[in-house]
């Protein structure tokens, strides 16, 4: 007979029905100690490919590896314990085949412990996604603004706009639109929708039966996320959707200081900071 424990954490089932009620809370987080204080407050931690721009300096995702997303992965999952902790999988992990795709998520949901995967692409990868969902991989989709194809988009610009101004003046479709419809089809529980004009993703929103969790797109969204370093303000630039909740940055400056000096000044460390001897009885 087997032993289960009741799981404690939100699945992605849980997520995929709340689609139309309460809004989806979502940040990003890459170190047990943030995810603790994210864990808190959020439905959803996402391991984000972004920690290649945030934690190693990188000026894209491009150069993230598969390795590094698993060691972040688990450190979350350690400091976390109510959250879906969705990983992503990063650039050439999942775009040769559906194969190669299922190799690197059954890596990420087994070394980590985490509940889901997310990965880029609409109706390119929709087969991939049926692939992975249909044997047991969780998937969360990512359409509009895609980073991983920087390199071909050229800039992290938005996206939707002609296809929104289309829709205002009536007509019906397009292909950020068949991607949304398209990744929802295969059996994704939910779709981040990044940088995409206003009135497409509310009608994305309206049409399909999956959570939209938004970022740069709309407050009709389903949800929303956000890097956790940009809106503690600990990022240097931010994209125009960030809002800044804290401004973390100069205090953390200050703190380093006043160490610094206390340092060279020998103020610190004091008498109670340090370890005396005790005279024998």
């Amino acid at each position: 007979m087997s032993v289960q424990t009741a799981v404690k954490r939100k699945t992605a089932p849980d997520i995929f029905k709340r689609k139309g009620g309460e809004p989806i809370v979502m940040l990003t987080s890459y170190h047990a100690h943030t995810a603790a204080l994210v864990d808190r407050y959020c439905d959803v931690i996402l391991v984000g490919d972004s920690l290649g721009n945030v934690m190693h300096g990188f000026e894209t995702t491009v150069p993230v590896t598969l390795e590094m997303m698993i060691l972040q992965g688990h450190a979350v999952m350690r400091g976390s314990k109510q959250a879906l902790v969705v990983v992503d999988m990063p650039f050439g992990s999942y775009e040769a085949s559906k194969e190669q795709a299922f190799h690197s998520a059954a890596r990420i949901l087994k070394e980590t412990h985490c509940g889901a995967v997310k990965l880029e692409g609409g109706v390119r990868m929709a087969e991939t996604i049926e692939f992975l969902t249909t044997r047991g991989i969780p998937v969360m989709a990512h359409i509009g603004l895609t980073p991983q194809s920087i390199n071909t988009l050229g800039s992290f610009k938005s996206q939707g706009k002609e296809e929104a101004l289309k829709l205002e003046q009536g007509g019906n479709g397009g292909p950020i639109q068949d991607d949304a419809v398209a990744v929802a089809q295969a059996g994704a529980f939910s779709v981040v929708v990044e940088a995409v004009a206003e009135p497409l993703a509310k009608r994305i929103t309206q049409i399909i039966p999956i959570p939209t969790i938004g970022i740069g797109a709309s407050n009709a969204c389903d949800g929303q996320v956000l890097v956790l370093e940009d809106m503690l303000g600990l990022s240097p630039w931010v994209p125009k959707f960030v809002k800044r909740y804290g401004n973390l940055g100069p205090g953390i400056e200050a703190a380093i200081q006043d160490y610094a000096n206390e340092v060279r000044s020998r103020a610190f460390p004091g008498p109670e900071h340090v370890y005396g001897v005790k005279p024998k009885a």
